[in-house]
């Protein structure tokens, strides 16, 4: 078997099983890698070298799995296989945003605003006891298009790329850049290194995923919010993809947030009506789409990779 069609095998094994099982409810592998990251940033986090500090506690923290996820499916076959399909859905998190956005949106659209607002802020870093009912669709819309890159499309993409262990590699290096990839003056340094890999990881899935959004929503404006909205976004990866995803939508994103007792002033992103909770059934739709559409192409590759080796 070609593979890259073993690849698509295991990916479609492997998003099967997270939409039957989702995420493990007790001892989640990423709640104990976050406790390691937390013990090594406590210990290398010191004054004198904070980028090679920084740069030593990503290593520990990350490559040891990759590695060992390498070394597991080395010799190839069925076992392989299910080692890939066993990876991908530790590090596939498909289900588990449908969930929380869900848990978000119900509440908000029959008019429990409270209860709304407490499981946004499971989502979100931005502070939500006191946001109205469009700032908690405004929040839960943004990150469910944000986190489709993130927990589904970035770790799809490196999983065909490098298998199981691509899909660990992403994974793991995004969750280390929402733990330490912060511009504040503990993190500025020692989390460089963190926030630059997943820069460059996320940089391709990111505009791929922006793409989906564009092609599965209302293309041209889509595509127009991507060119001139998304540069302006304080990420390179995520403002592609919100923008698009804010203009297939035809929503109105961005714009002012609190954050740590204060309101930012963050850039525009889409346009059209204000967001209320059927934005944020609609981008759980579109992101659905992105995937059944991910999922169709890479059987279709994978159908092509067979036939080339007996034509």
């Amino acid at each position: 078997m070609p593979p890259f069609t073993h690849l698509t095998l295991a990916l479609v094994a492997g998003v099967l099983l997270d939409r039957l099982l989702g995420e493990p409810r007790r001892y989640h592998p990423l709640v104990g890698f976050g406790t390691l990251a937390t013990w090594l940033e406590r210990r290398l986090n010191r004054p004198g070298h904070r980028i090679a500090r920084g740069a030593l506690a990503w290593a520990l923290a990350v490559l040891p799995w990759v590695l060992a996820a390498a070394w597991l499916r080395v010799h190839g076959g069925l076992l392989a296989i299910a080692i890939d399909v066993g990876l991908l859905w530790f590090a596939l998190g498909a289900r588990s945003l449908v969930e929380h956005a869900h848990a978000v949106a119900v509440p908000l659209q029959a008019g429990d605003l409270a209860e709304a607002r407490r499981r946004v802020g499971w989502i979100v870093s931005r502070d939500t006891a006191a946001l109205n009912p469009t700032q908690v669709a405004a929040a839960g819309t943004e990150s469910v298009l944000e986190n489709g890159n993130d927990a589904i499309f970035g770790t799809l993409f490196w999983f065909l790329v490098a298998g199981g262990p691509g899909a660990v590699l992403f994974r793991l290096a995004n969750t280390l850049d929402a733990m330490w990839g912060y511009r504040t003056e503990r993190y500025l340094h020692f989390g460089r290194l963190a926030a630059r890999v997943d820069d460059v990881l996320g940089w391709l899935p990111a505009r791929l995923t922006a793409l989906s959004y564009a092609l599965l929503g209302h293309t041209r404006h889509a595509l127009h919010c991507w060119r001139h909205q998304g540069p302006g976004w304080k990420s390179p990866n995520a403002g592609p993809v919100m923008a698009a995803g804010a203009g297939a939508l035809r929503v109105q994103l961005g714009g002012e947030a609190p954050y740590h007792g204060a309101m930012t002033q963050r850039p525009p992103l889409g346009s059209g009506s204000a967001p209320d909770a059927n934005s944020l059934f609609a981008a759980i739709a579109l992101v659905n789409r992105s995937l059944a559409l991910w999922i169709g192409i890479s059987l279709l590759a994978g159908a092509i990779a067979w036939g080339l080796p007996h034509a």
